[in-house]
């Protein structure tokens, strides 16, 4: 068991890699992805190549992890001999997620739970919940821990670009970022999270090389002379151009605190459509 009897807990948008869950001893709570004909858990009952090899057939809806899954998993954490929780949940200008949860925890006896709202989503979210496990780790208590990783979530940042609009708009996530207006003239905007954890337009660049140029250009902004910070590199359905970009980062990899890269969650593949290619950043106390 861990010290202090303090759990993590992270919805499985915060994208966090299987080994650093494991790694950290981190709870997730999976969001569903619905077809006509069934539905299925992210990352449990069906994997992001899936939903891209179906995307021709059937674009499917995503839906909150559902109620009773959120009261078992609660449910086990106790069973686990924890009795304090911090929730790292994905944005609430994006999901009902948060309050889901935060509604769901009012109910649970005999558990002090700590719901964050980490106003971001994928890997900047699942930053969030690592840097809570690592408060943990350094045997914080519960007050602390929950306040300084409510600070934390201002340090944390998601950057990216996809292959299309397309599938931000279906699904109603387009947030403040302008429209299909620039697709005659590629347009590809770089995408990333408002103060009130909504999808905004930080940089428009035209064509998909530029566009991959403008997030290695911004990460290294970001990082400036930081030496404290933890990286995520990640694609959806476009390994090999991840690994470009990879290389292109390798300083930047190799001094991270934490670094993390791969294939986004299925949810989070289904809004945002092959061709994503993202990072994500955590700046830290120097």
């Amino acid at each position: 068991m861990k010290s202090n009897s303090i759990a993590v807990l992270a919805d499985s948008c915060n994208d966090i890699p299987q080994e650093l869950l494991e790694k950290y001893q981190i709870y997730t709570l999976p969001l569903m992805i619905n077809y006509k004909d069934a539905s299925y858990r992210d990352r449990v009952d069906i994997t992001p190549e899936q939903v891209y090899e179906r995307f021709q057939e059937e674009i499917p809806k995503t839906s909150l992890p559902l109620p009773e899954t959120i009261v078992e998993t609660f449910a086990k954490i106790k069973a686990d001999g924890f009795d304090q929780v911090i929730v790292s949940a994905i944005s609430s200008g994006l999901s009902g997620t948060y309050q889901t949860i935060k509604l769901l925890a009012e109910d649970i006896p005999d558990m002090r739970i700590a719901v964050i709202d980490t106003l971001n989503i994928a890997i900047a979210s699942g930053f969030v919940a690592l840097y809570a496990a690592e408060q943990i780790e350094a045997g914080l208590p519960f007050d602390e821990v929950v306040t300084k990783t409510q600070a934390a979530v201002k340090k944390s940042t998601i950057l990216f670009g996809v292959g299309t609009l397309e599938y931000l708009m279906k699904g109603g996530r387009i947030g403040k970022v302008s429209g299909i207006l620039g697709s005659a003239l590629n347009i590809k905007p770089i995408i990333s999270c408002n103060e009130d954890g909504i999808y905004y337009t930080v940089a428009k660049v035209r064509g998909r090389k530029q566009s991959i140029q403008k997030l290695i250009d911004m990460t290294r902004e970001k990082l400036g002379q930081h030496k404290n910070y933890y990286l995520s590199i990640c694609h959806g359905d476009d390994y090999e151009e991840m690994l470009l970009m990879k290389e292109q980062l390798k300083d930047l990899v190799a001094g991270a605190k934490i670094y993390a890269e791969g294939q986004i969650s299925p949810v989070l593949g289904v809004h945002t459509g092959p061709g994503l290619l993202g990072v994500g950043i955590m700046v830290l106390e120097d």
